[in-house]
């Protein structure tokens, strides 16, 4: 590249197929290799100490840095506008290191209310055991979350959309408000993907991927990833050093695979989504349907002013909660999966899917009904993925 080039003027869509890959590969090659090894030789004695002290860039050992592994975290770096990255061996891997690395007895934490069930499970079973106070709130609510930010508070988690309700967060604003009181703001951008929106330049400071889902897109990889300035993701990053939850090369490159196409699909998922999303909210059977780039949504417009598209997730709920199982197996083009963010679509109830590891009481006190369907809508033609559901319907 020439030396004043900049990747600030360059669009995601070119970002996701070239960023973290302008530099020559070994033999020529035209895609990263995957470097499996987990240890690399100097015949220089010097040379060695140099690039262990940081001074020269290289890699030691695996557990610590890996080639591959270096170019899918300068990708997603340059995606989401950020600093630097550092990528770990699943979703909740980079949730937990983010948390246990910048947390210290006697912290208090505020909540999104209808966070993931995995990340909750963080928030009440495992922080409070090393005395940090973890405080749920609906963050939807700025007056409520003033009146929490009253109170002390170190870090401030959100997803936005959340999962599996779809709620939008007003990024800026729940930022400028935790920012007064000096409060850590990290937010997990998983269902939206930094094509449709960026976290940090809303005032996040730090932001987080489940790789395993859009980014990776093919349900093939699991991994996870943490962006921000440089000083908020070395901290991590020398957390996950010693705890040793590093990605794999083969995911990796998995992933830098999937991203190269992000674009194209997240332009489909967010079409189709909003499409099954208009039918199923005519359908009788159907009691409500949840997505932010539906106009009845309570967050649509906040999210028109965050979100340059609305992802491939929504949810709804289905009346008769009782034949939810009839109408997930009658399903032809649907996987009953635990999983999000693929090329085909996906639907589950929350109570097996985003909040399996919660009690109902956990769920009814997370906002979450019980007949509750998540849909992750995926990249086949919307007319048959409407008649799939139709046919579905009729069967209930």
């Amino acid at each position: 590249m020439k030396k004043d080039f900049t990747w600030k003027k360059i669009k995601s869509e070119t970002k996701a197929v070239w960023a973290g890959e302008t530099k020559s590969f070994p033999y020529s090659a035209t895609q990263p290799p995957t470097i499996n090894s987990v240890a690399y030789t100097y015949k220089n004695l010097d040379e060695w100490m140099a690039v262990a002290k940081g001074e020269k860039d290289g890699h030691i050992y695996g557990r610590n840095t890996n080639p591959t592994v270096q170019i899918l975290e300068e990708k997603i770096a340059l995606l989401e506008d950020a600093e630097s990255a550092t990528a770990f061996s699943s979703g909740m891997a980079a949730v937990s290191n983010t948390l246990f690395a910048n947390l210290n007895p006697g912290d208090r934490v505020i909540v999104g209310k209808d966070t993931y069930g995995g990340t909750s499970k963080i928030f009440l079973e495992f922080l409070p055991q090393f005395d940090i106070d973890i405080a749920f709130c609906d963050t939807t609510d700025i007056n409520a979350f003033e009146k929490e930010m009253n109170s002390k508070c170190n870090l401030l988690y959100l997803e936005t959309p959340t999962n599996p309700t779809l709620k939008i967060q007003d990024i800026k604003t729940l930022s400028n408000i935790a920012k007064q009181t000096g409060s850590l703001v990290v937010v997990d951008n998983t269902l939206a993907t930094p094509i449709n929106q960026n976290p940090l330049m809303l005032g996040a400071d730090i932001v987080i991927h489940s790789a395993t889902k859009f980014l990776c897109g093919h349900s093939d990889a699991l991994g996870g990833l943490v962006c921000g300035d440089k000083k908020n993701v070395e901290k991590i990053y020398h957390f996950r050093e010693i705890n040793g939850s590093c990605l794999d090369p083969s995911p990796a490159y998995m992933i830098l695979r999937g991203i190269k196409t992000l674009a194209l699909r997240m332009e489909r998922h967010n079409e189709n989504a909003l499409k099954l999303t208009e039918w199923l909210s005519k359908q009788n059977k159907i009691s409500a349907v949840f997505y932010p780039g539906f106009s009845d949504h309570p967050g649509y417009d906040i999210a028109k002013e965050q979100m340059r598209g609305f992802g491939g997730v929504l949810s709804f709920l289905i009346k008769d909660e009782l034949s939810i199982s009839k109408f997930i197996s009658s399903l032809q083009f649907a996987h009953a999966a635990a999983h999000l963010g693929s090329v085909d679509t996906i639907v589950g109830p929350s109570k097996t899917t985003s909040h399996v590891e919660n009690t109902p009481e956990e769920r009814s006190q997370l906002g979450i009904p019980e007949n509750l369907v998540r849909c992750s809508v995926g990249i086949e033609h919307i007319d048959d993925i409407i008649k799939d559901f139709d046919q579905a319907l009729n069967k209930i």
